[in-house]
């Protein structure tokens, strides 16, 4: 028996081997679970085009929003495991959606596998250029003078956006309405135009508005000051210790060979290596970060635990 399974066993190994070794033989999918205009669509775009040159294959942007992101999760967790289908998640789909909706259309712990973690980076408060606050502690003020009056945009319910603004209430005990929308671009779209007040954006996707002046920024959610914003004061200068960041990871669905997903890290890692994408996730605000597939997975189920603790503090439930 044994001297049929041995060398069965060693050819499907030296095949997968062989396999991971061609990987990619055909053009790469992305899915993002936003629209396009958002942070989570810029980073994927950054890497992307540079794991595009590596593979020598094309890396075709599947923008599918919606649902906090939850659509282009289930997409991404259900295609063929093979590693042509890749998800580019926030850390709010995989961490805080299973606690924040009652029913998951697939399960992130299960149904998925880390990659890397790709880069992270604070958010930054934002309000109309025509809002009066022109600090965090007047606009604190104000929210708390006129409660449930002041709305804020999101890229949707449960996304990094949406949770960030939630710890910054919680925070500072102001009562502010959420209005949710289908991406980050939108709902920035709608500060800009004063449809809504302000946003907590992810800093990639708000930057180059703040500097055109489209935008005013009040605060950036990492504890120090940001060097691409260097005159925005961080909010714990007057919220001691408060912080929230955000990031962005690639997954792949579970079955998916070791193989291939240890050759999609190593391919990654390099290309955010390159001096070109260090420079440009610099100017986004945001670090590179390269995470190999144990320690992403591993720091996915801490913030997982973390997320469940605040969920039911604040109550952030959907059917």
């Amino acid at each position: 028996m044994n001297k049929i399974i041995l060398p069965a066993l060693f050819l499907f190994f030296a095949s997968l081997h062989t396999f991971a070794q061609n990987y990619p033989s055909k053009p790469v999918r992305v899915i993002v679970p936003f629209v396009a205009g958002g942070a989570a669509d810029i980073v994927t775009r950054v890497v992307s085009q540079k794991l595009g040159e590596i593979w020598g294959q094309q890396v075709i942007i599947d923008n599918r929003a919606g649902a906090g992101g939850n659509i282009g999760g289930e997409l991404a967790a259900k295609a063929a495991p093979d590693g042509y289908t890749l998800f580019m998640t926030t850390g709010s789909i995989v961490t805080a959606n299973q606690h924040i909706y009652r029913k998951m259309p697939f399960d992130p712990a299960k149904d998925l596998i880390a990659i890397t973690n790709v880069a992270s980076g604070p958010q930054v408060l934002v309000v109309t250029p025509s809002f009066p606050p022109k600090n965090i502690k007047e606009f604190i003020a104000l929210a708390k003078a006129r409660p449930h009056d002041i709305t804020y945009g999101s890229a949707g319910f449960s996304t990094q956006t949406h949770l960030a603004a939630e710890n910054f209430s919680a925070a500072t005990n102001i009562d502010v309405i959420h209005i949710p929308y289908k991406g980050e671009a939108p709902a920035i779209a709608d500060v800009m135009g004063g449809q809504v007040q302000f946003a907590t954006a992810n800093m990639a996707a708000a930057i180059n508005f703040i500097q055109q002046n489209k935008l005013r920024a009040l605060g950036v959610t990492s504890k120090q000051r940001s060097p691409q914003l260097p005159n925005v004061p961080a909010i714990a200068e007057t919220i001691p210790g408060f912080e929230n960041i955000g990031w962005f990871g690639l997954m792949v669905a579970s079955g998916t060979p070791r193989e291939i997903v240890e050759k999609i890290y190593r391919d990654t890692a390099k290309a955010l290596e390159a001096p070109d994408i260090k420079s440009r996730f610099e100017g986004l605000g945001m670090v590179p970060v390269g995470s190999n597939p144990a320690d992403f997975a591993k720091a996915i189920r801490e913030e997982t635990e973390r997320w469940g603790k605040i969920v039911r503090e604040r109550k952030l439930t959907v059917d």
